[in-house]
């Protein structure tokens, strides 16, 4: 979390957009696929390509589709060499590489936003690169983008953001893609996704990737949305962790815990699906240190181009390089939606701005705050696992439905100085396993998740 008085980058980006836009201040895929399902569908588009049918698809030049129980991508022969120098420790080093560029996914809803997600196993000595092309709604195309440069650890690269990209339609901030001026009325009609898969020369090693796709959104502009009626009352048994008590632990991510508030939530649900690292993998910790979970986590979602562990990708990743998990970053379109998924035992990390004055009991405000869903009351409040408390202990809070529903799902909101700024729009991470229960199956189509 970052306080108000200390906005994060994200919303500083975040801000620019708003200001740009505002002039001022299953089966493979097919060339016109069908509407996602999903209440969201009317401004939300995910698709993901996931089964060997889908890894079967696209353009393959090095990579080769394996039919395991979960299917994925690896690299068959290398289809050459390339140096990469590391922007963060300045380092060059050669890496054989291959590629896989999905086939032209046409979107259902023309967007302005689009983020990416995928899922892999990155064995040292290997790494991966994700890219987003596109044509806009004039039937011009957007450049190649890099949307991460990945490994689950850090010692073969510095996984990272790109800075800088941008061709005066359209710009990556961080980890999401979006037009410059949305009143313009252009928007993204279809895109491409292309991998790169990278590994040390001469060694069999490969990365293996289990899922990639694309959330697309074109979210109104509102500083409200329509009140949900509440609909369900349970509550999950989540674990939970604060931020707050690892403050100024390991400061070279992000200043330590106060700024951990992504990874700390990710944990919460990797443990509540019964996924933690090893003694071993926890062993670079300070023994003396309290749920060293955490610093891991912190650690390995840890982007250093943008300087913080709020990358929405890299945490979604992060999860799922345990067992058996999979990470998606989207967007709901209300708390119905999050009843729906808590009803399939599915809890979820939403993305949040807010003054102290605008959610009662929290007891600060906040420009970009991540907490975890785990359930409702009997009256239709929010309870949320908020890791910006004072202890474990006191991280479960209640919230009220209608103040929390508002803050989430809104894209424009007044600051503590009165200026207009954006807000999220309803993104949010799920967590679910590799191969859901029927039950999950069906609430996570039904928010628009294959």
């Amino acid at each position: 979390m970052t306080r108000a008085s200390e906005p994060s980058r994200r919303s500083l980006l975040a801000v620019a957009v708003a200001a740009a836009a505002a002039g001022t201040a299953g089966p493979a895929a097919a060339a016109t696929p069908t509407r996602s399902v999903g209440a969201p569908s009317s401004f939300v588009d995910n698709r993901a390509w996931i089964s060997y049918a889908d890894w079967r698809t696209g353009t393959a030049k090095g990579t080769r589709a394996v039919p395991e129980v979960r299917p994925g991508l690896v690299i068959a022969t290398p289809a050459g060499t390339a140096d990469y120098t590391d922007p963060h420790t300045g380092k060059t080093a050669t890496w054989e590489y291959a590629t896989w560029t999905t086939p032209v996914h046409r979107l259902t809803v023309p967007a302005t936003e689009a983020i990416v997600s995928w899922n892999a196993h990155t064995p040292a000595g290997s790494w991966l690169q994700v890219e987003l092309t596109g044509t806009y709604s004039d039937g011009t195309a957007t450049p190649w983008y890099v949307m991460g440069r990945w490994a689950a650890g850090d010692q073969d690269i510095k996984r990272t953001s790109v800075d800088d990209q941008k061709d005066g339609r359209s710009s990556v901030w961080t980890d999401t893609f979006s037009i410059d001026d949305a009143a313009s009325g252009l928007r993204l009609v279809s895109y491409r996704l292309r991998l790169t898969l990278y590994r040390t020369p001469g060694t069999k090693i490969t990365p293996t990737v289990w899922r990639l796709g694309a959330m697309g959104s074109d979210v109104p502009d509102r500083f409200t949305v329509p009140a949900s009626t509440p609909g369900l009352a349970q509550e999950l048994k989540v674990p939970r962790y604060s931020q707050e008590i690892h403050a100024g632990q390991y400061p070279e991510y992000d200043n330590g815990g106060e700024a951990w508030c992504s990874p700390t939530s990710s944990q919460m649900i990797t443990e509540y699906w019964g996924r933690r690292p090893t003694a071993g993998q926890l062993a670079w910790v300070d023994p003396h240190y309290a749920d060293p979970q955490v610093c891991h986590a912190a650690r390995y979602t840890y982007d250093y181009q943008y300087g913080g562990c709020g990358n929405w990708p890299f945490n979604s990743a992060y999860a799922a390089t345990y067992k058996d998990l999979q990470g998606v970053v989207t967007r709901l379109g209300s708390l119905t939606d999050l009843e729906t998924l808590i009803a399939a035992g599915v809890p979820a990390i939403t993305s949040q701005s807010f003054l102290e004055s605008e959610l009662t009991g929290a007891g600060y405000g906040t420009s970009g705050h991540l907490m975890t869903v785990i359930g409702f009351t009997a009256d239709g409040d929010v309870i949320a696992n908020d890791p910006a408390s004072s202890s474990n202990d006191a991280v479960r809070r209640v919230y009220k439905r209608r103040e929390w529903e508002n803050i989430w799902l809104r894209t424009k909101r007044y600051n503590a100085s009165g200026k207009v700024v954006s807000g999220t729009g309803g993104v949010c991470y799920l967590y679910f396993p590799a191969q859901p229960s029927a039950r999950q199956r069906t609430a996570l189509a039904a928010v628009g998740v294959r």
